[in-house]
């Protein structure tokens, strides 16, 4: 079994708990006729982070393996916030630290199958990359933000303006996923970007209803 097979695997699983993740959000929120996101949101996020930053460093992909890093410091932030983050086991939360910062660490030490030098001696197209890498941005920006308005909040929550920054990064990253043919990226926003689509629906909906039971009520 080749590296690569393993990569694929690994993407694909990752892929179905982020699908799963967003599936659980989207029934939760069309039930509640709002957008919703509950505490198992942000632990599946976790566990698929993970497995993505397998994934990239499996792949020699900078572009995944930088917004992951990023995004699961951002998804241990959120659970902290839900007062979450305390409740897991004391075992996950140091595997949580643990794990990561062990795979990078023998990623930059390399080996037959992986390594940080092979990564930068990778030969994809300045262009693309640069695309992979505005689509990254922008996806790992809703998640500054909404980290930003939490902390201002003081409580986990995702604004409409979330939801419109992860469909506007979601359909540069599946332009870049089919022009380096990525079926997990693919796999994985295909399906993202219809939900985001429809919670910025539901929540505009949302938004008229608050606007119009305000006026209402003067």
């Amino acid at each position: 079994m080749t590296s690569q097979t393993v990569a694929l695997g690994i993407g694909l699983v990752s892929q179905l708990l982020f699908s799963s993740r967003i599936v659980l959000q989207w029934i939760q929120s069309e039930r509640a006729k709002r957008v919703l996101v509950p505490t198992l949101f942000w632990q599946i996020s976790l566990v698929s982070s993970f497995l993505m930053i397998v994934y990239g460093i499996l792949r020699h992909d900078p572009v995944i393996l930088g917004a992951q890093v990023i995004s699961y410091a951002i998804y241990i932030r959120n659970l902290q916030l839900l007062k979450e983050w305390g409740k897991l086991s004391p075992w996950f939360r140091a595997g949580a630290y643990a794990f990561p910062v062990a795979m990078l660490a023998w990623f930059v030490a390399g080996n037959q199958h992986f390594s940080l030098r092979a990564m930068l001696g990778s030969r994809i197209p300045a262009g693309l990359l640069a695309l992979g890498a505005v689509g990254q941005v922008i996806f790992l920006l809703r998640f500054v933000y909404q980290w930003i308005y939490s902390e201002r909040k003081g409580e986990s929550t995702l604004p409409l303006s979330f939801w419109v920054i992860s469909f506007v990064g979601s359909v540069l990253i599946l332009v870049y996923a089919f022009l380096r043919w990525d079926a997990v990226l693919i796999i994985g926003n295909v399906f993202g970007t219809v939900v985001y689509a429809r919670n910025i629906v539901l929540l505009r909906r949302e938004q008229r209803r608050t606007a119009s039971g305000a006026v209402s009520t003067e």
